[in-house]
């Protein structure tokens, strides 16, 4: 019977997301932006409010702060100290989550949707995004454990690579900036305080909400989040990064195996070259072993277990990105290799076959990005955050399906140009 029910409720949402996804949209009177998707197919509510208050917002010469604020803002708020807010979710089977990246910093409730389960998770969720501790001994306690971390990624490769890789494509932009153990070190409480004030704000808010609610309690429920912070103001975005010279950053490290990561800043949220370059890097990368990278540099030559390659839009210029692993001895071969098949890609794009099998596999696995309410939030709040179209995701496979080789062609010809990748090998021979 349990499998019954979940196949079931697993067709039913399958078939949901087939139909399309209604989203409803408003502002608070606070200023906050909410989008609303209702869902009756399980008793749940799912919630989340993000803020422009990624590390691209960190301070000249305090690298971290976002992470920081955001990995203690939920460990103890208003009359919840950490344990308490433990305790609590624990006890109506609720739970926060949420976390900080290169543009934002988010919050994330799941309830069940019943009022007597609802309500009080809401309450703990509004302490927290109003009233945060940022508790002096529990702020000490996460930046230790946070330079701890930092200092022991320091002697990774794979982790060495990442850092480097980002400073070479974003030299004097934010995405390039890099907590390190002396910028944590350098952080007071105050910072956290200050940070919070500046950003967690309504006008700087979206907030999404997906499950069994309605219309008019969706908007209670945001305008209480909303009207409990700061009306504030929308943050400003720097200036949009420039693309880097050509550049091959070579790191000497003892490890066995080399980190190879080709890439350059390559397009922005809601570009539309954005659908060309999925569609293309699907026979470059993005497909797994029927990618041309994994057929050249693992499958005819061994030289790695995976190669991948994939774009990465964000609020402002993300990257274009070619990574794998291999041993230190290959290095050059397989660096050669893949310039090679990227070269090669650049100057013919996919076959005609090769796009057919592109547009079937990303068409067919879309309804999977929607078969539950969770994966319908992060879309949604990708839709509201990055101001995508309300039919961004009714859109999806048409978009997909219009593409042909000459759109891949020349919009890999615009994002990806031989004259501004970088390189970074790490452990390379």
């Amino acid at each position: 019977m349990k499998r019954l029910l979940t196949v079931a409720i697993a067709l039913l949402v399958s078939q949901a997301a087939l139909a399309g996804i209604k989203i409803e949209h408003w502002m608070t009177p606070s200023g906050a932006r909410v989008l609303f998707v209702e869902s009756r197919v399980l008793p749940m509510l799912d919630l989340r409010v993000d803020f422009a208050a990624g590390s691209m917002f960190d301070p000249e010469g305090k690298s971290g702060l976002a992470a920081l604020t955001r990995g203690t803002l939920d460990l103890g708020a208003g009359k919840f100290d950490e344990n308490a807010i433990a305790e609590q979710l624990a006890d109506i089977g609720a739970s926060l989550g949420g976390g900080a990246d290169t543009d934002r910093a988010g919050i994330s409730l799941r309830t069940l949707s019943a009022p007597d389960k609802r309500e009080p998770a809401l309450a703990i969720l509004n302490s927290v995004l109003h009233a945060p501790r940022f508790d002096a001994a529990i702020f000490a306690r996460e930046k230790a454990r946070t330079i701890a971390s930092l200092k022991e990624a320091m002697t990774r490769p794979d982790s060495i690579a990442g850092k480097a890789f980002w400073a070479a494509m974003y030299p004097n932009h934010p995405y390039g900036h890099q907590a390190t153990p002396e910028s944590i070190a350098a952080l007071s409480r105050n910072d956290l305080v200050a940070f919070h004030a500046r950003y967690y704000n309504a006008a700087n808010a979206n907030i999404t909400l997906v499950g069994d609610l309605s219309r008019a309690d969706a908007e209670r429920i945001a305008e209480a989040i909303a009207a409990g912070l700061p009306k504030g103001k929308a943050a400003t975005l720097p200036d949009a990064p420039r693309l880097p010279d050509w550049s091959h950053v070579n790191i000497p490290h003892p490890a066995s195996q080399s980190h190879i990561y080709i890439g350059l800043p390559a397009i922005e949220r809601g570009n539309p070259d954005y659908f060309p370059l999925l569609v293309g890097n699907y026979t470059l990368g993005g497909g797994g072993f029927v990618s041309r990278l994994m057929k050249e540099v693992r499958d005819k030559r061994g030289y790695a277990y995976s190669v991948y390659s994939y774009f990465a839009p964000l609020k402002q210029t993300g990257p274009f990105q070619i990574g794998l692993q291999t041993k230190r001895s290959q290095a050059r071969d397989a660096l050669k290799v893949t310039r090679e098949v990227l070269t090669g890609f650049l100057k013919d794009g996919p076959t005609e076959e090769e796009l057919a099998a592109a547009k079937a596999n990303l068409t067919g696995s879309f309804p999977l990005r929607l078969d539950s309410n969770k994966k319908i939030l992060e879309n949604v709040a990708n839709i509201g955050f990055y101001g995508l179209p309300l039919d961004y995701l009714d859109q999806y496979r048409a978009k997909v399906e219009a593409v042909t080789t000459d759109d891949i062609r020349q919009a890999f010809a615009r994002r990806v140009r031989p004259e501004n990748l970088i390189t970074v090998t790490v452990a390379a021979d």
